[in-house]
């Protein structure tokens, strides 16, 4: 973290913890600079930094000024889910999500893409070319099965971090985190099982349990601790669960961590019961706190949690390059990899492996955290500032996606389809993140774009649109 950027920090605490009053005038630039031993451009920093995350107002003449503002939104409470299994649809409005982040006249805040636009990827651009640039046909051969060695190793390094210790052989490449998922499941549950989740849950996974044919019941989960255990353990008494599958760390859509006693926990109901734990681990390095939390697979004696990642979030998804620890069902996960796309591309692979072997991995990283933070915190007075106050907003911990829920008289499907024809915006609606269609009256936003005047239009647009439908709907209630 830059000066200017520990600065806005500290001053954005400040005025959270209410130390500086709305419409109370900030110190000077000069005076912060003296009580900081920081020079005046990096205080002008700062406070251009709080100007964009609509946290004070610059008075020309007179200095800055903390901006007058609206409570921050409460976090939504812990969902209420169908606990019965339930077959997956909603594919045509999956499908109109993926279609609409490659469609370059629509804004598109539906789709979880990280920012692409970094100089720290600059080295991965360079490793791709070497690796063609070498004209070596084993390049375009077919990999070992399990993947790249030289990767393999790399990603086992990278673990450490998260409590794992690994060897290369612990590790299969695979084409992305959704063939890793879709693996992993194949390598417990069979056609006609049923598999635990959490509610609401990323739509993509819903969509792999759909294509095998699995059935899902969705699990009460809350916005700070995860998963309901209580929940979950009536399930198990009732359903024959094969395996649990979480994202407990910077969970999309939700956002949280979950409490390393919760994680203790799930891991002794997982063993009573005798069920796999699938944890999908994609957002764990985009934790804002350092270090990064600690996986349920660092705790597992017995081989039954599948871990499954990738570099789509941290890196960029078009690399297509993910990976499973699969423990006990090693076996069954490398039958279902053969089956599902055969070996994965060793380009890629190879160039990833250079990127993480040269040291540029991980400032990358710390750079995309610090920037998702930021952005999340801009994005999130933004919505305060010009969604009504009726909302709730999630607090997320990590990643770069908000959940925002309106009241549950709102249309999420009928916002969606009014933005994208009056204003070319695309948004995805909560009832994409439920097997059994739940959460409609709320929104999951990606936030993970740099501010811009642009991107402000753009919310305040949204935020528009929701009180409009709201005063329509007050209209028509009668009294």
């Amino acid at each position: 973290m830059t000066r200017y950027q520990h600065l806005a920090t500290l001053l954005a605490q400040r005025i959270e913890q209410g130390l500086y009053q709305g419409g109370e005038r900030l110190p000077s630039v000069r005076a912060l600079s003296q009580e900081h031993g920081v020079s005046i451009s990096t205080v002008q920093q700062a406070y251009y930094l709080l100007e964009q995350q609509q946290l004070i107002v610059p008075y020309p003449r007179s200095g800055y000024f903390v901006r007058t503002r609206k409570a921050s939104p409460p976090i939504p409470a812990m969902s209420r889910p169908v606990q019965r299994p339930v077959e997956v649809k909603k594919w045509g409005a999956v499908l109109e999500l993926v279609q609409a982040r490659q469609d370059p006249n629509l804004i598109s805040l539906g789709s979880s893409q990280p920012d692409l636009t970094q100089n720290t990827l600059k080295p991965l651009w360079k490793q791709l070319q070497r690796v063609g640039q070498r004209q070596d046909p084993s390049s375009f051969m077919y990999d070992q099965l399990a993947g790249t060695p030289l990767l393999r190793e790399q990603i086992a390094r990278l673990m450490v971090d998260s409590g794992c210790q690994l060897s290369a052989e612990d590790i299969v490449v695979t084409s992305g985190a959704t063939e890793a998922l879709a693996v992993a499941i194949r390598a417990v549950a069979n056609p006609g099982d049923i598999v635990a989740v959490e509610s609401p849950v990323f739509h993509g996974i819903l969509q792999i349990l759909c294509g095998l044919d699995i059935k899902v019941i969705e699990i009460p989960t809350d916005f700070t601790n995860g998963i309901s255990l209580e929940a979950l353990e009536l399930v198990l008494e009732q359903w024959p669960i094969k395996a649990v599958l979480v994202v407990p760390h910077c969970n999309n859509p939700l956002g949280f961590i979950m409490p390393p006693h919760r994680k203790r926990a799930l891991m002794t109901l997982a063993q009573r019961y005798d069920i796999a734990i699938i944890e999908d681990d994609v957002y764990g390095e985009l934790a804002y706190e350092y270090p990064r939390p600690t996986t349920l697979k660092s705790m597992d004696i017995d081989g039954r949690v599948l871990l499954c990642s990738s570099f789509s979030k941290t890196l960029a998804p078009g690399l297509r390059v993910g990976w499973v620890v699969s423990g006990r069902y090693f076996d069954r996960v490398m039958h279902a990899k053969y089956t599902n796309t055969g070996t994965t591309a060793i380009c890629t692979q190879l160039a990833i492996a250079e990127f993480i072997r040269q040291g540029y991995y991980q400032p990358h990283v710390r750079r995309m955290r610090s920037l998702y933070q930021r952005n999340l915190e801009t994005f999130a007075c933004w919505l305060r500032y010009y969604f009504p106050e009726e909302i709730c907003v999630s607090r997320p911990q990590g990643g770069f996606v908000l959940w925002v829920e309106m009241p549950e008289y709102m249309d999420g499907v009928q916002l969606r389809e009014h933005l994208r024809a009056t204003a070319n915006i695309h948004i995805a609606e909560g009832s994409l993140f439920s097997a059994s269609g739940k959460y409609r009256h709320c929104l999951r936003m990606s936030c993970s774009q740099p501010w811009s005047n642009d991107m402000e239009k753009t919310i305040a647009t949204i935020g528009a649109a929701i009180k409009g439908m709201l005063l329509t709907y007050q209209k028509n209630v009668p009294v």
